[in-house]
């Protein structure tokens, strides 16, 4: 018994102990290692904003440079433990056809990330609406792109979606226009109502004196003309000045007397019901 202890002991103290120091020399390792890639990329980040680098270059340069540090300390600590990392390299190049395969989705992601950033059809900050997501641009990533959406839901988009379908950017140009349709009746004096509404337009909020405010004739229904309403602002404002719009616009109509006949509203209920 006390052969078996003896041997138990040198096992331990030959084995288990230098397994243990090595682990913990691997943890302090990538503490260490994690709190120096933090420091570097903070510092890389300021040296980018002095710059005045586009916000959407720093933040892609950022996780590129990260993602990179983070493999080269995986593979120190591989080699800490023990683990002949040449080898990995070995298996990493024999493997590379099928690791291609596999990861064929994230590549086409990440190569359409970089032509994100070299033709920048849209930027961190900018409105979009492509791949079947509209909102705010927050991210664009090694391989998707954050956006937060108006009911502020956060979607990652894979960048080649984005990519491989039509974007339509809403904040490029720096005023965006905004339609509301007005219906009116039947014996309206139009010209006067469209008269009315451009001036009431003018002192909207956020509506722009040039492009100057516009009304047209749109459509005709079967209770009368439909106006189109058409007036420009600045795109991250879009959303509130179509809201004051409609309301100025209800003002106008409220002030001419705008009532629907109920026989000519019940007219047109019983022809949307059949």
């Amino acid at each position: 018994m006390e052969a078996i202890i003896n041997q138990l002991k040198s096992l331990a103290l030959t084995e288990a102990l230098p397994f243990i120091l090595k682990a913990v020399g691997a943890l302090v390792l990538w503490f260490v290692g994690r709190t120096v890639i933090n420091g570097f990329r903070r510092v890389l980040n300021m040296a980018l904003q002095k710059r005045q680098l586009d916000a959407t270059l720093i933040r892609y340069i950022e996780s590129l440079f990260t993602g990179s540090l983070t493999i080269l300390l995986l593979l120190a600590l591989l080699g800490m433990m023990g683990v002949e990392t040449t080898s990995f390299a070995a298996l990493l190049a024999a493997a590379g056809i099928a690791i291609g395969a596999a990861w064929s989705g994230l590549l086409a992601n990440f190569a359409a990330g970089v032509f994100l950033l070299v033709l920048r059809p849209f930027r961190v900050g900018d409105e979009v609406n492509a791949a079947g997501v509209a909102g705010i641009v927050q991210e664009i990533g090694l391989f998707t792109t954050t956006i937060d959406t108006p009911e502020n839901v956060r979607i990652s988009v894979g960048n080649n979606q984005l990519f491989g379908g039509n974007i339509v950017n809403l904040t490029h140009h720096p005023h965006r226009k905004i339609v509301v349709k007005v219906p009116v009746l039947h014996g309206t004096d139009v010209p006067t109502m469209i008269r009315a509404l451009e001036e009431r337009m003018k002192v909207v909020p956020n509506v722009l004196a040039t492009p100057a405010p516009a009304v047209d004739v749109a459509e005709f229904t079967v209770l009368g003309p439909v106006l189109a309403v058409g007036v420009y602002c600045k795109p991250q404002l879009a959303t509130p000045t179509q809201d004051a719009v409609g309301l100025a616009a209800a003002e106008i109509l409220l002030a001419s007397g705008y009532t629907v006949p109920m026989q000519t509203a019940q007219q047109v209920l019983a022809a949307k019901a059949g």
